[in-house]
This record gives C-alpha cells, structure tokens and sequence, in this order.
C-alpha cells in the first residue's frame, strides 16, 4: 500500500533523513521506532506532504505521493494525526469533527460523525464543548476522529500516548485496534514502544535519520539492542 524509497530530507543544512526505505502493506499496523530526533515525525510529515523530499519516493497505491499538496493526499487515503494533537481549539467538538471531512462533498458526512461518536462516546456527550476545553485524552480522542472523517485507507499516527496517563493510553490503544480492524491501515509513530509492539505486526527503527532495524513486532520486542534502547531494559 506504502513504500517509502530512499527518502531524504533536510531542515535547511540539517539532513533530518538519510535515504529512508520501508513499506506498509493494506491492513497492517507498523510501528515506527526511535529516540527523540531519530526522524520519525519528519517521516509522517513528508509521507503527508507537510515536507518536501530533497530526493527519494513516497508512493501509496501506486502513485507517487512527492509533490503533492496534503489537502490532495488526504483526498487520496492518507490522513495524518500529528504529535500534539493539533485540534481546532476554539471550535466544538462537533465542528472539529466537520473540519475533517472539508475535503469531501457526499452525502455520508453525518453517517461517519455518529461512526466517531460510536467509537468515541466520551465525544458524543461532549459534541457541543469548545474543544479547547476537553482533557488531553479527550483531545487526543478528537485528533484521531477528525482523522477519520477524511474516510482515509491510511491513518498516520503520531505519538497518540503523549502525555497521557497508563489508564487513557490503554484506551486510545485499543480504540487504534479497533480501527485497523474496521479495515484502516495505520503506521504508527510512539515512543511507548513497548505498547506500539504490542498491537503492531511490524515495527522499523529509526537513529538519526537512518534506518537501522526492521522486523516483525516479537522480534524487535526480543532484540536485546531493542530491549534495552526502547524498553528500557538493562
């Protein structure tokens, strides 16, 4: 569905990525591994087209998603819910909601909001409430919907745990489960590997800009290089 093809990208003389490669197949959860600053948020930023490539491909589908504007990639499948949530804040949830579908213009608009608040009931009893004012696991519940307004075969998800606590982190966990099996594909940025591995099927790992490891989420879970990197094991 994915593939990432020697992807580089740089922040002026900064080279963020050093020839990226990997691949998501339809139906997959993959995780995307690493420290602070390994590049895994320039990855999702130049998947989306919030980056531009100074060499390499991205291609979804078959077509190749470099150059694109993201107003265009979203109207392609990909839709990106972005680290630190980026909600409307000074809207309602409901109108958050609507702003997620501003690409589309079928009649299915009101169908795939109750689908969110079926998904998220905690936003239902919360639809009319300036979203500004919501929790941060609330908010992170709204990112995500706003995501899945867009109706969108990939979901990029960027560290969706920050700064949530274990019991919320459980949830938006599950509820990510939950809609990869209604049929989305997700790749999934989070520094809370251990989590990530454990409802991922693949994960890769990132350093620096390279990509260093990749394999399935058990295996990357045994790795001692990984244990005791990103699980914090001695």
């Amino acid at each position: 569905m994915l593939e990432v093809r020697d992807l580089h990208v740089s922040y002026g003389e900064i080279r963020a990525l050093k020839g990226v490669s990997f691949g998501v197949g339809q139906g997959e959860v993959v995780a995307l591994l690493g420290n602070n600053g390994a590049g895994k948020t320039t990855t999702l930023r130049a998947i989306s087209g919030m980056l531009a490539a100074r060499q390499g491909d991205v291609v979804f589908e078959g077509s190749s998603l470099v150059g694109v504007a993201s107003h265009a990639i979203v109207r392609r499948g990909v839709t990106h819910v972005p680290e630190g949530r980026r909600i409307f804040n000074r809207l309602t949830v409901l109108e958050n909601l609507e702003m997620g579908a501003f690409t589309r213009s079928d009649p299915g608009v009101p169908e795939d909001i109750d689908r969110v608040f079926s998904i998220f009931a905690r936003l239902k009893e919360r639809r009319a409430q300036v979203a500004g004012t919501l929790s941060g696991g609330e908010q992170q519940m709204l990112a995500i919907g706003r995501a899945l307004m867009a109706r969108p075969r990939l979901l990029l998800l960027d560290e969706p745990s920050m700064g949530l606590a274990p019991v919320l982190v459980e949830q938006i966990f599950e509820t990510v489960q939950t809609i990869n099996r209604q049929g989305v594909t997700i790749l999934l940025v989070e520094q809370n590997a251990a989590m990530a591995l454990s409802i991922a099927g693949r994960g890769y790992v990132l350093e620096t800009g390279n990509m260093v490891l990749d394999g399935s989420a058990r295996d990357l879970a045994d790795n001692p290089d990984v244990r005791r990197a990103y699980l914090g094991e001695a």
